[in-house]
């Protein structure tokens, strides 16, 4: 019997990690189709992001024999995971409309060392030093993808050409925003509220917030930018139940570490179709990375 329950531990973290890979890409996806649709109201985006998610979600709601049913405790959590979600979602898309994709995201990934810090008063959670360690190893790897511009301009004293700062700053605001959302997101599922619950309550909650700022900063789109941007929600969608699936198996702070892998399917998706080549010190990055994410893996399974 207790073979059987490490088994069953194992395996539900290697759900965990599958989903968040699974997850990774589709926001890989996601950010190219956003990046593709030009220029429009960082608003439009979102809101295109989001409806395609409700009408997924509420018919996959509709279909199961407990429907769209909140639990109450649940609520004060879906709010705190809509409300976060939904600024991050801003920035996010705001970035990746004035930066290179894989910079927009790799700043958004940063989320997890925000979660670690949010799950210590949200949670309860304590994480130990040898993962404190491994997501700090990350955080210095997703520098060198980077290379910010505000951390450049400060060691070289010189001003931002271009107005790189402020999307940068802004993709920074996202990462922490996503970051606070993924741990009230593990907090209302440790709740026992359903993965497609939690997804379509933030769908929902997100089209009505922005529906104000649509009304006041609408601009029409061409055939090509719904097309784009259906495939922006269509993508986005399988990247939030993936990822509501993956905290659902598991801690954040045992597998949040391959939530960077979204930067390396940015990379390649960057290069194919917008001819974004990484540097040497991006490519170090990638390396570190994944150097971090393979030992967090196996320092949390000998942990078991």
């Amino acid at each position: 019997m207790q073979n059987l329950n490490t088994t069953n531990k194992i395996s539900d973290k290697t759900k965990g990690i599958i989903c968040l890979l699974l997850s990774a890409l589709s926001f890989a996806v996601m950010s190219l189709f956003v990046n593709l649709s030009g220029d429009m109201p960082v608003w439009q985006k979102a809101f295109f992001r989001n409806i395609v998610a409700v009408v997924i979600s509420l018919s996959l709601l509709f279909k199961s024999k407990e429907g769209f049913k909140i639990k109450k405790s649940s609520l004060p959590g879906l709010f705190m995971r809509a409300t976060f979600g939904t600024i991050g979602i801003l920035a996010n898309f705001y970035a990746i409309s004035k930066i290179n994709i894989a910079d927009a995201l790799i700043l958004n990934k940063m989320s997890p060392f925000f979660a670690i810090i949010a799950s210590i008063f949200v949670l309860n959670e304590r994480a130990t030093l040898k993962q404190w360690l491994t997501v700090f190893v990350a955080f210095i790897g997703s520098l060198f993808v980077v290379k910010p511009a505000f951390i450049i301009s400060i060691i070289n004293g010189t001003e931002i050409a271009g107005g790189g700062e402020f999307p940068a700053i802004i993709g920074l605001v996202g990462g922490v925003s996503a970051g606070i959302a993924y741990t009230f997101l593990r907090k209302v599922k440790l709740n026992g509220e359903r993965g497609n619950v939690v997804v379509a309550f933030f769908s929902i909650f997100s089209c009505l917030v922005l529906m104000p700022f649509i009304f006041f900063t609408y601009q029409p789109i061409t055939k090509f930018q719904l097309l784009m941007l259906l495939g922006a929600g269509v993508s986005a969608c399988c990247g939030q139940i993936t990822i509501t699936a993956a905290y659902g198996y598991c801690p954040a702070k045992e597998i949040s570490i391959y939530d960077y892998s979204t930067v390396i399917f940015a990379a390649i998706l960057g290069f194919i179709f917008l001819q974004q080549i990484p540097d040497k010190w991006s490519i170090l990055g990638y390396i570190i990375i994944i150097l971090a994410s393979l030992y967090s893996f196996i320092y949390n399974n000998r942990r078991k």
